[in-house]
Protein backbone atom coordinates (compact mmCIF):
# COMPACT_ATOMS: atom_id res chain seq x y z
CA UNK A 1 0.00 0.00 0.00
CA UNK A 2 1.46 3.36 -1.03
CA UNK A 3 1.52 6.09 1.61
CA UNK A 4 1.58 9.86 1.44
CA UNK A 5 2.27 12.69 3.87
CA UNK A 6 -0.27 15.11 5.30
CA UNK A 7 1.00 18.29 6.93
CA UNK A 8 -1.30 19.76 9.55
CA UNK A 9 -0.73 22.80 11.76
CA UNK A 10 -2.03 22.46 15.32
CA UNK A 11 -1.45 24.22 18.60
CA UNK A 12 1.66 22.74 20.26
CA UNK A 13 -0.14 22.12 23.57
CA UNK A 14 -2.94 20.30 21.73
CA UNK A 15 -0.37 18.13 19.95
CA UNK A 16 1.36 17.23 23.22
CA UNK A 17 -1.93 16.35 24.92
CA UNK A 18 -3.01 14.24 21.93
CA UNK A 19 0.35 12.43 21.81
CA UNK A 20 0.08 11.63 25.52
CA UNK A 21 -3.48 10.35 25.11
CA UNK A 22 -2.66 8.26 22.06
CA UNK A 23 0.47 6.92 23.77
CA UNK A 24 -1.66 5.76 26.71
CA UNK A 25 -3.86 3.98 24.17
CA UNK A 26 -0.86 2.33 22.51
CA UNK A 27 -1.09 4.50 19.40
CA UNK A 28 1.12 7.03 17.71
CA UNK A 29 -0.17 10.17 16.01
CA UNK A 30 -0.13 8.60 12.53
CA UNK A 31 -2.14 5.58 13.67
CA UNK A 32 -4.68 7.77 15.45
CA UNK A 33 -5.12 10.04 12.42
CA UNK A 34 -5.47 7.00 10.14
CA UNK A 35 -8.17 5.64 12.50
CA UNK A 36 -10.01 8.97 12.32
CA UNK A 37 -9.84 9.07 8.52
CA UNK A 38 -11.06 5.46 8.20
CA UNK A 39 -13.88 6.14 10.63
CA UNK A 40 -14.88 9.25 8.66
CA UNK A 41 -15.00 7.19 5.47
CA UNK A 42 -17.04 4.44 7.17
CA UNK A 43 -19.50 7.02 8.56
CA UNK A 44 -19.58 8.89 5.25
CA UNK A 45 -18.88 12.06 7.26
CA UNK A 46 -17.35 13.28 10.48
CA UNK A 47 -17.56 10.34 12.92
CA UNK A 48 -18.93 12.48 15.75
CA UNK A 49 -21.47 15.23 16.18
CA UNK A 50 -20.26 18.69 15.16
CA UNK A 51 -22.44 21.56 16.31
CA UNK A 52 -22.33 24.86 18.09
CA UNK A 53 -22.30 24.53 21.86
CA UNK A 54 -25.70 25.10 23.43
CA UNK A 55 -25.71 27.06 26.68
CA UNK A 56 -27.31 25.35 29.66
CA UNK A 57 -30.42 26.84 31.32
CA UNK A 58 -28.42 28.88 33.85
CA UNK A 59 -26.18 30.41 31.19
CA UNK A 60 -29.17 31.09 28.91
CA UNK A 61 -30.96 32.87 31.79
CA UNK A 62 -27.86 34.98 32.48
CA UNK A 63 -27.59 35.92 28.79
CA UNK A 64 -31.29 36.84 28.71
CA UNK A 65 -30.81 38.98 31.83
CA UNK A 66 -27.85 40.71 30.20
CA UNK A 67 -29.91 41.50 27.09
CA UNK A 68 -32.71 42.89 29.31
CA UNK A 69 -30.21 45.08 31.15
CA UNK A 70 -28.86 46.43 27.85
CA UNK A 71 -32.37 47.28 26.63
CA UNK A 72 -33.46 48.93 29.89
CA UNK A 73 -30.38 50.31 31.66
CA UNK A 74 -32.46 52.81 33.63
CA UNK A 75 -34.09 49.93 35.56
CA UNK A 76 -30.76 48.86 37.06
CA UNK A 77 -28.47 50.42 39.63
CA UNK A 78 -25.29 52.03 38.29
CA UNK A 79 -21.99 52.36 40.14
CA UNK A 80 -19.34 55.04 39.84
CA UNK A 81 -16.47 52.71 40.72
CA UNK A 82 -15.55 49.15 41.55
CA UNK A 83 -14.86 50.21 45.15
CA UNK A 84 -18.48 51.35 45.42
CA UNK A 85 -19.66 47.89 44.38
CA UNK A 86 -17.31 46.17 46.84
CA UNK A 87 -18.46 48.45 49.68
CA UNK A 88 -22.08 47.54 48.96
CA UNK A 89 -21.32 43.82 48.86
CA UNK A 90 -19.51 43.95 52.20
CA UNK A 91 -22.25 46.08 53.73
CA UNK A 92 -24.79 43.39 52.80
CA UNK A 93 -22.60 40.53 54.11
Amino acid sequence: MATTNINVRVDSALKQEAEALFGDLGLNMSSAINMFLRSAINHNGIPFEVKRPTPNAETRAALDEYEEMKKNPDKYKRYESFDEIVDEVFADA
